[in-house]
């Protein structure tokens, strides 16, 4: 079966364990309470039906050339040195190979990244499924989806979610369509479907990081269209509107939803992980863990997230991890600023921004995560069209003359 693109169906599905796969197995409590080993074995269970999917759609091992692919893969290499010291464990080695399979999956899937808006559309349904199950968790127990422990904020009450990766899903889907809606491969009621309760759902995990980055990645998408586009002058100059009235008439309420009863000392220490960053930055380091990391870990130091994907890179795959991962951002803004204007490569720069942005507060870049699968959506956006062999033209061969002497003559 193939999608209206002549995408197989079969490749959305494995694009949905992907992105199954990178919900993680730590998080808030939820109504019935999973064990732990419960849910690695469906994250993990899902990575490798998505491998095999891709393998059962793509017998032939068809992949497309791809600069963040090939650094993605040049990443495991620090990857593997520095998790075979074992210090981080024997878990290190089992995150290297879930991190090998999650890449070669996404070579496996690249044979269908041709600029078009199928993964996108795949992208947004899985984010809105995984949303409707927090809301069907609020629903059912508000108090296990909005717990004191996280001070109020929307939790995952059926499946472990975090504040931070509900807002982070929210926020990717929102952009995505408001951009499917400027480029008007949506209707109205259908981008309100998925636009208001995902507001909603953002609203409630009060997550900073995603409000910022869901704001700027439209500012930066939006500007690219501008120029071209009467509906993106339309919607920046309602959004700049509403921007100045919501300043002016909600602004003591708006400053109360940022700060989360905070202090301001406790905010610009960026709720505690500065103490974190600066401990691991003045940790000694020999020349290996310097060059190569001490491998992959669970994204913490001391006990403590650290909450941030440089450093979170810099600790488990070392500079040399760092060098990658910025390679391949700014390879993927080079090419996003050199296509033309266009909606794919909009949707592109609302994920490499966010992405950007989030970087910064959040851990993800250096392993399998849902940050590196909005790169790799991004990707795909800016992949070029397959091209297809163009139909050869006939060619005029000059008949010979033949004498009028010989015409009629038969030859015995």
């Amino acid at each position: 079966m193939h999608s209206e693109s002549g995408t197989p169906k079969l490749v959305g599905v494995a694009w949905g364990l992907l992105i199954l796969n990178t919900l993680g197995s730590a998080g808030a409590q939820t109504i019935i309470p999973l064990p732990r080993s419960l849910i690695q074995m469906v994250t993990m269970g899902a990575l490798v039906m998505a491998f095999a999917l891709a393998v059962a759609v793509n017998p032939r091992l068809r992949i497309r050339p791809s600069a963040l692919l090939l650094l993605l893969t040049l990443l495991l290499v620090p990857s593997v040195i520095a998790s075979a010291h074992l210090e981080a464990g024997f878990g290190a080695l089992f995150r290297c190979g879930r991190f090998a399979l999650f890449v070669a999956t996404l070579w496996l899937l690249s044979r269908w990244w041709d600029g078009g808006l199928t993964f996108v559309r795949s992208h947004i349904r899985m984010y809105f499924a995984v949303l409707g199950s927090v809301a069907a968790g609020l629903l059912l127990s508000p108090g296990a989806a909005l717990p004191d422990l996280y001070g109020g904020r929307l939790v995952g009450a059926l499946w472990p979610l975090t504040p931070p990766q509900i807002g982070q899903y929210a926020a990717v889907i929102i952009g995505l369509t408001v951009l499917l809606l400027m480029g008007r491969r949506t209707d109205k009621a259908s981008a309100a479907v998925i636009i208001v309760p995902s507001l909603l759902l953002l609203a409630l995990t009060h997550t900073r990081t995603a409000t910022i980055g869901l704001l700027v990645g439209l500012l930066v998408a939006i500007g690219s269209l501008v120029m071209t586009s009467a509906a993106a002058r339309r919607f920046f100059a309602w959004a700049v509107l509403v921007a100045a009235v919501a300043a002016v008439g909600f602004g003591s309420l708006l400053q109360a939803w940022f700060l989360r009863g905070q202090t301001q000392e406790y905010f610009t220490s960026l709720t505690g992980r500065a103490k974190v960053w600066d401990a691991l930055l003045a940790a000694p380091r020999t020349t290996s863990e310097q060059l190569f990391g001490v491998g992959l870990g669970d994204k913490s130091y001391g006990g403590l997230p650290i909450d941030n994907s440089w450093l979170a890179v810099y600790h488990e795959q070392g500079l040399t991890g760092i060098v990658l991962v910025s390679a391949f951002i700014a390879v993927l803004g080079g090419v996003a600023l050199l296509r033309p204007p266009s909606l794919s490569r909009a949707c592109a720069l609302f994920l490499i921004s966010y992405c950007a942005i989030a970087s910064y507060t959040e851990a993800g870049l250096g392993d399998a995560s849902p940050y590196l699968l909005h790169l790799a959506l991004a990707a795909s956006l800016l992949a070029t069209p397959h091209e297809t062999p163009a139909a050869i033209p006939p060619v005029d061969i000059p008949r010979r003359r033949v004498p009028r002497w010989a015409r009629g003559t038969e030859v015995r």
